[in-house]
């Protein structure tokens, strides 16, 4: 098989050195401060996964001082090779994932059903999502990440993805469905694989701290791909990558450096507050988002392989699996 996505020609080699500040996002919107936050990403990543905590903080501090674009850098390709034993890989990847968990904290699945075998109708769905708004996008991408990293069953067919998103507050499930099919969206997510797979040189000599600094990937068909998750920054004094497992303090630090208007915001939501707005909270997050402050007592807690997943009653009875289990304070 090929590295291509479905139905394209083979990507093409990277551009020049040379050739950098050409490459550079600059898609979308510009935010008053003329800060721009590109996220290289997938919705079944367990590193993008364990990242999670310190994206959502990010964004809270920005506030509508930066805009936010999305790409999806597709994990699970169509260049992957079926194993040739998948219920060993399957437990081999169970034990990946839940080293990956032991670093970030991140919740894991008690009981992963199989590895993703591929990560496009997740990508196409939260691609598709983006059509309808930055709520239920995000919302969607976070049933989407839950449906691996909770559940244990990762949207990886169309079906799956749809069913996924099932519930969502504001969504329009029949024009997702028919997005996530359509040739815009699908092209966008094609142009998201190529420009995954031509990364900036600042990753590709990363020699920061493990476990997971961000030095580009290769891919099964020889390329070089940004490791996810990876943002870059660029504003009015030029750009800054952050590449892989980083700090808040490391993210703000890069916003300012190209951005020197833009003023963090500081927390002000309640616990109720937060769990009304996010819908669906990890340990990490409250730390990250609410520091100090506790589960409110109707938060339904799901149990996980690696702490509890806090749930918005609302969510909960939303949500597209039985969730079961006494609310409970942190």
């Amino acid at each position: 098989m090929t590295g291509a996505p479905p139905g394209e020609d083979p990507v093409p080699e990277s551009a020049p050195a040379e050739a950098v500040a050409e490459r550079v996002p600059v898609e979308g919107p510009l935010a008053p401060s003329g800060l721009r936050v590109t996220e290289y990403t997938d919705p079944l990543c367990p590193w993008a996964w364990g990242s999670e905590p310190v994206f959502r903080a990010l964004r809270a501090a920005l506030g509508g001082q930066a805009a936010w674009r999305r790409v999806y850098g597709i994990l699970f390709d169509t260049d992957d090779d079926p194993a040739p034993d998948p219920a060993a890989e399957t437990r081999w990847y169970e034990e990946f994932v839940r080293g990956i968990s032991a670093h970030t904290g991140a919740p894991h699945a008690v009981r992963l059903s199989r590895v993703a075998a591929t990560s496009w109708p997740a990508s196409l769905v939260a691609k598709a999502a983006e059509r309808q708004g930055e709520p239920v996008a995000e919302r969607v991408l976070r049933r989407l990440r839950e449906s691996m990293f909770v559940l244990g069953e990762p949207a990886d067919t169309v079906e799956g993805a749809l069913a996924a998103a099932r519930g969502v507050p504001g969504l329009d499930a029949v024009r997702l469905a028919a997005d996530a099919g359509s040739p815009r969206v699908l092209a966008a997510v094609r142009a998201d694989h190529r420009e995954t797979r031509d990364p900036l040189p600042e990753v590709l000599t990363v020699t920061g701290p493990g476990p997971h600094p961000g030095t580009a990937k290769e891919t099964g068909a020889g390329e070089l791909r940004y490791a996810l998750p990876t943002l870059v920054l660029s504003g009015p004094r030029g750009h800054r990558v952050v590449p892989g497992r980083q700090s808040l303090e490391s993210c703000l630090a890069a916003a300012l450096a190209v951005a020197p208007d833009v003023s963090p915001l500081p927390h002000h939501r309640s616990a109720e507050e937060l769990l009304a707005y996010y819908r669906s909270l990890t340990w990490p997050e409250w730390e990250a988002l609410g520091p100090g402050l506790r589960a409110p007592a109707s938060a339904v807690v799901v149990a996980t392989g690696n702490g509890p997943l806090w749930l918005h009653p609302a969510e909960a009875a939303a949500y597209p699996a039985p969730v079961s289990g006494p609310p409970s304070p942190r």
